[in-house]
């Protein structure tokens, strides 16, 4: 060991360590001896739909819904405005637990037709303020730069297709941020989330944020279906990079959801969440490697139609990059091989980073069975 001189030449203050002895080694050997003990083994549509239905159950545990608690949504409209191109904008909060709010943006395009319109569920991601850039506010200047960085307002992309679009606030984010960011006039506070301090305080008493993000969007479809205004047959949900990982829990487990797009959220767990070990919280829950890998959870939607959206360079996708997106896929595919719906499942592969890229609906809402209407 020697002494690490300071910048300005004072008396060194810490050593140089020429060796760590860190933890991620043997945290590889764990994972590869006790990891995805309960992915599907079987070989028939029969052994499928009983896995599905135990890891579903599986599934609910480990993200701690015994503990969550329902009751009345008492929902309010609280804002009702027509924005410039014709699209109006309802702010709703409804209650998802006992003095629990979820607020939301909800996005109604001009609509002619004597028949219900299609509606989808557009889940945020992080580091654009929740609802904000999804409902595309483009009147924020902070909120305008995430979008114009990530292409952030899918939500209003849909709506401009023809389609309602309902933006929700999830825990941690927008109006939904804990104590800890509750800071007006800070530009930092208002784009990220609070996952952290969700995590440590749910954690412990045996709930976790993605079960917590799930609970409440599987509250806001009970919603629309008490709402009825729209196609409840073929309702969907999206979300980009954070709001894909919603999006993946919500479909999996909701059968209500009859068609999703995943972008920026599908890929191996070892390498992207444990190799790569920097991630929010809200990625975590305890236990669940030990039982599942992404693409197993993944399969849980089939055979309803399922676009998933990768980009080559992201770096969630880890250090093998592609490559650990398509081993999931493989699995994925296995699933819808057995329920005869190969031609529901799409993947579409964009150059670049972490980001959404809308051409997405155009491949998937056409193999969903839509027109694509408006830009």
């Amino acid at each position: 060991m020697r002494n690490v001189r300071g910048n300005s030449g004072e008396k060194p203050q810490i050593i140089e360590i020429p060796r760590f002895y860190g933890s991620l080694q043997g945290m590889l050997r764990k994972f590869d001896k006790y990891a995805g003990q309960d992915a599907f083994k079987g070989h028939t549509r029969e052994e499928f739909e009983c896995w599905r239905k135990e890891s579903r159950a599986t599934i609910k545990e480990l993200l701690g819904w015994k503990y969550m608690e329902t009751c009345s949504l008492n929902p309010v409209i609280e804002e009702r405005i027509t924005l410039d191109n014709g699209i109006v904008r309802e702010k709703v909060i409804i209650q998802v637990e006992p003095d629990t709010f979820m607020p939301m943006y909800i996005l109604i395009p001009p609509h002619e037709s004597t028949q219900k319109q299609e509606c989808f569920i557009a889940l945020p991601g992080h580091q654009g303020g929740g609802k904000y850039s999804v409902a595309g506010c483009y009147d924020i200047p902070a909120v305008m730069k995430k979008i114009e960085f990530f292409n952030y307002d899918y939500g209003m992309q849909l709506a401009k297709r023809g389609y309602v679009a309902v933006c929700p606030d999830c825990r941690g984010f927008g109006e939904r941020r804990d104590e800890a960011l509750q800071r007006n006039g800070d530009e930092k506070a208002f784009l990220t989330s609070t996952c952290f301090h969700l995590s440590h305080m749910a954690e412990a008493l045996g709930e976790t944020v993605a079960g917590m993000c799930t609970w409440d969007a599987a509250r806001l479809i009970d919603y629309i279906y008490e709402r009825n205004e729209w196609n409840l047959d073929n309702l969907g949900v999206v979300g980009f990079s954070g709001g894909g990982m919603q999006a993946m829990w919500l479909a999996s487990l909701d059968e209500r959801v009859r068609q999703v797009i995943i972008s920026g959220y599908f890929y191996g767990y070892k390498d992207s969440l444990l190799i790569l070990n920097g991630n929010c919280n809200c990625n975590y829950v305890p236990h669940l490697w030990e039982h599942f890998d992404m693409g197993d959870i993944v399969s849980l939607i089939a055979p309803r139609p399922l676009a998933i959206q990768s980009c080559r360079e992201d770096h969630l996708n880890g250090p093998r990059g592609l490559d650990n997106v398509l081993e999931q896929l493989e699995t994925v595919q296995a699933a819808y091989r057995l329920c005869e719906a190969e031609e529901h499942l799409l993947h579409d592969v964009r150059e670049g980073g972490h980001c959404w890229h809308e051409e997405v609906l155009d491949k998937a809402l056409p193999m969903f069975g839509h027109n694509i209407t408006g830009r």
